[in-house]
């Protein structure tokens, strides 16, 4: 596949988890694009140009209207849920038989076809849609410049937690993964395959501390656990399973599993990944701007 959008007549997307990391740069280029989107939320929140629709994946008696029209979708499983499976897999039939031939997935870069969780689901698309990708990010940058708990701990204390040691992993551009997403969905023929996605370079969460530092003027310091410790200390917030499956990542980065680039990004949109240095520069600034809007409002 190239960077060359050669889709014919285009259809209609719903993007599940619209107002999402990735859903709602998914939408905003879809919809700058000219491609009619229905902008799937727990709220039907009203995107710009795009159809807002509820979806909830726990709530089936809404995945009919929100399917309704559509001829392809954009999958972000439930957030937390340790068997997505079970609800997405009733889903993707019913939308294969309301006429949807695409499907493209987020899954991540940890998790393999056939693995945990959503690796479920991306063993079974392709046997469900003969149009279909499979995004494998790596872990996203905006983790540590938006809602995360690593952003939280940055903001509050100054501190990120993980138990990933000194592993690196190729943080990735949530925009970037937008915009990849979005030559999935569009381009012809699909890509039929899963595609992981890093950005230009492999970084240690100590590496992250100190970038942060130069870009902010604020001390951040990289606070190493052990994967029981983080385990414990997630599972005061989320189920327990989850909790585990989150640590054990974490121990996976500490043995090297994370540590690669890619050139997916470039080879799918035409330029290269952008670089951690220069996204939290670009968020961090705009997250200040509007703190100092909203005092100013006051």
């Amino acid at each position: 596949m190239n960077a060359t959008d050669t889709t014919g007549t285009a259809g209609t997307t719903l993007v599940i988890g619209a107002t999402g990391t990735t859903g709602s740069r998914t939408t905003a280029r879809l919809v700058a694009a000219g491609r009619r989107v229905k902008a799937g939320s727990r709220r039907g929140t009203a995107l710009p140009g795009a159809e807002p629709v509820r979806f909830d994946w726990y709530d089936p008696a809404g995945h009919a209207g929100a399917l309704a029209g559509v001829d392809r979708v954009y999958l972000v499983p439930p957030v937390g849920d340790p068997d997505p499976a079970a609800v997405m897999l009733p889903f993707l039939r019913q939308a294969r038989a309301g006429g949807v031939r695409r499907a493209v997935l987020l899954s991540s870069s940890a998790i393999p076809e056939g693995g945990p969780a959503v690796g479920v689901v991306h063993r079974a698309l392709p046997d469900l849609f003969d149009e279909w990708a499979v995004l494998r990010p790596s872990w996203f940058m905006q983790n540590f410049t938006g809602a995360h708990a690593h952003a939280d701990g940055i903001r509050t204390e100054g501190v990120i937690r993980t138990a990933a040691g000194q592993g690196r992993v190729g943080f990735v551009d949530a925009d970037d993964i937008a915009a990849v997403a979005v030559r999935a969905l569009t381009d012809d023929p699909a890509p039929r395959t899963d595609l992981i996605l890093t950005g230009p370079r492999a970084l240690s969460h100590d590496d992250i501390a100190a970038l942060l530092t130069d870009v902010t003027g604020r001390p951040v310091v990289h606070h190493h656990l052990t994967p029981d410790a983080l385990r414990d200390r997630l599972a005061a917030v989320i189920p327990l399973e989850f909790a585990t499956m989150l640590a054990a990542m974490d121990r996976a980065i500490s043995e090297g599993t994370e540590d690669r680039t890619t050139d997916t990004v470039r080879r799918l949109t035409g330029r290269p990944p952008n670089d951690f240095r220069t996204v939290a520069a670009r968020e961090l600034s705009a997250t200040a701007r509007s703190a100092a809007q909203h005092e100013q409002s006051r």
